[in-house]
């Protein structure tokens, strides 16, 4: 295992290779929040017996923190800072891995700079963020009526931060973040090294709005078609991010592929560990047997 820290715009952030040595195409792998360190994602490493597996915390979280003087947290500067990694690690080709925000961020990405990328992981990824609210509003009128009380009412004083309000938070994210209980160690690691700075000038105060101008307006199905290069898209059947949301994602990109993990939510790659790292598998060795076929005009005459 490698690991170090590269500048990038507003400071520097750690990253890690596991699996330097392996053959396989190389796994860059995205976090989400924004602002949740990487930890969560580290089920991603039973690949590296295959494939160098990167990761890196955005600025702003996890061993990567933010510089005292203050950064202005823009989407762009995130395609920005991935850009900066993959070329201060020479990464020529990759697989790129997003859960959540790190999909987002993917897309952005290829949208923004038409990489050279072999394939796309899109795991939980929203493409629509009105849908994504809509959606969670329903989860939510799900929950049981006295957790319902404590959110409508800390909301309405603004009282977000309150140990009572997150409790009720708590109780969703039980429910549709991650379904194993005990937490994992990975989980716990990704709470406790949050920014949550990054989270409330990206995102907003809570998973339910409101969202902030960044990422307010983030709808992207319309711009689906453009992806040019084999996508799998992965979600879980109790998630935030709902089937039917996953499959509007891969119905838009061509040829792209869906799994959707029955008992799972928003993690199945920690909540079904063997079953998820076996599709990737099974993806990831499709995209290393046909690598020329698998740039895609998109990524052909692209930069990191």
């Amino acid at each position: 295992m490698t690991e170090g820290f590269i500048e990038v715009a507003d400071g520097r952030v750690w990253y890690t290779i596991v699996g330097e040595d392996r053959g396989g195409t190389p796994l860059l792998c995205l976090h989400g929040g924004p602002g949740m360190p990487h930890d969560y994602l580290e089920p991603l490493a039973d690949l590296s017996d295959e494939r160098p597996v990167i990761f890196y915390d955005q600025l702003g979280c996890g061993i990567s923190p933010a510089p005292a003087g203050g950064v202005t947290w823009t989407v762009q500067r995130f395609v920005e800072e991935l850009v900066a990694v993959r070329e201060a690690l020479g990464l020529d080709q990759i697989v790129l891995f997003g859960n959540s925000w790190g999909g987002m961020l993917a897309l952005q990405y290829m949208f923004d700079c038409s990489p050279q990328v072999r394939g796309l992981i899109l795991s939980s990824t929203p493409v629509s963020v009105s849908r994504w609210l809509n959606d969670a509003a329903q989860l939510r009128s799900r929950l049981p009526a006295d957790v319902q009380d404590v959110l409508d009412s800390h909301e309405r004083s603004g009282f977000f931060g309150c140990p009572e309000y997150q409790g009720a938070v708590a109780e969703f994210y039980r429910r549709h973040l991650c379904r194993m209980l005990p937490w994992p160690d990975c989980i716990e690691r990704t709470f406790m090294g949050m920014g949550a700075d990054v989270y409330m000038a990206m995102w907003g105060p809570s998973e339910f709005g409101p969202v902030t101008e960044e990422l307010m307006h983030f709808e992207v199905v319309d711009r689906l078609g453009q992806i040019l290069v084999p996508t799998l898209v992965t979600g879980g059947r109790f998630d935030e991010a709902r089937p039917e949301h996953m499959a509007v994602l891969a119905g838009g990109i061509p040829g792209a592929e869906l799994s959707i993990f029955e008992r799972s939510a928003h993690m199945a790659f920690v909540e079904e560990r063997v079953a998820y790292m076996a599709r990737l598998r099974a993806f990831l060795a499709r995209i290393d047997d046909h690598s020329t076929d698998s740039i895609g005009e998109a990524g052909a005459a692209g930069r990191y």
